[in-house]
């Protein structure tokens, strides 16, 4: 099973770490390391009862000061869904998904506290808005994991921050809480796609910040991931025309040439939060 679990860092990483002895759970961290995402599902249902559990599962994560910022909604209603759907245009994959979810930051029963007991809310500043989308982020990645040992296929959604208010109207959000992604949930009807990620020596580091030589270790991951899994189409070549040699860097440094979401953090103000 080592020998399993490094092939897959290697397909992943391009390298893998210098690892001689199986540690325990190699198997479950093999595959972990070889989680896909998946958008495509088989026509069969999903037990509302396990979902609950592994929204239970998720929500016994790590959390800020035990202050548990994290909410899940389940939405089930087929109106619920239309709405949200509607929202997600570029996103028709999402119809598929037997479960929809929505992981929501809760910074509101925190403050409950304080005004119940009639004591001031002195900590009114970025912090949190930053502990609950965390804590949101760590439910949303243990879901996924639990889903991945029970056997289901997921891909997280965070094109919903495109339309937060509306989600936020939909849902029937309160002040101080707030959607930080959806989740399609079903039965995987194929194995999935890897996706190649950046090299260990970009995002790993020792003691110390490290960019040496990342230039060059960026074109290098882009070389390596347009060999195993490359683009179909490119991003707007009326703006950037075609280019020869299209890859992760070029595609991202292009989804981000237009603006997105540049309303969300007057959303957040709106939702009660003060950002300084």
């Amino acid at each position: 099973m080592l020998d399993r679990l490094l092939t897959i860092l290697k397909s992943r990483f391009g390298s893998a770490p210098a690892l001689q002895e199986a540690p325990k759970g190699v198997e479950v961290l093999a595959d972990m390391a070889n989680r896909r995402v998946m958008r495509r599902y088989l026509d069969k249902p999903v037990d509302p009862a396990l979902v609950e559990t592994l929204c239970a599962v998720a929500l016994s994560a790590p959390s800020k000061s035990d202050l548990q910022q994290a909410d899940i909604v389940i939405v089930s209603d087929k109106g619920q869904r239309a709405k949200l759907e509607a929202l997600l245009p570029d996103n028709p994959w999402v119809q598929a998904a037997p479960v929809f979810l929505v992981f929501c930051a809760n910074n509101r029963r925190h403050r409950l506290m304080f005004e119940w007991r009639q004591r001031p809310f002195v900590n009114d500043h970025l912090d949190p808005f930053f502990n609950a989308s965390v804590d949101a982020g760590i439910v949303l990645a243990t879901f996924i994991a639990a889903a991945d040992r029970a056997g289901l296929g997921t891909c997280p959604i965070s094109a919903i921050r495109n339309h937060a208010e509306a989600v936020s109207e939909i849902l029937g959000l309160p002040g101080h809480v707030f959607p930080v992604a959806a989740l399609g949930v079903g039965w995987p009807s194929f194995e999935g796609v890897m996706s190649p990620r950046l090299g260990l020596d970009v995002t790993i580091h020792h003691d110390r910040y490290d960019e040496a030589g990342l230039r060059e270790k960026m074109a290098a991951y882009d070389r390596r991931r347009e060999a195993v899994q490359p683009y179909k189409s490119q991003r707007f070549v009326d703006r950037f025309g075609q280019s020869p040699d299209y890859g992760w860097s070029e595609d991202k440094a292009r989804q981000y040439s237009v603006p997105e979401r540049a309303e969300f953090g007057a959303f957040v103000r709106r939702k009660g939060f003060n950002l300084e």
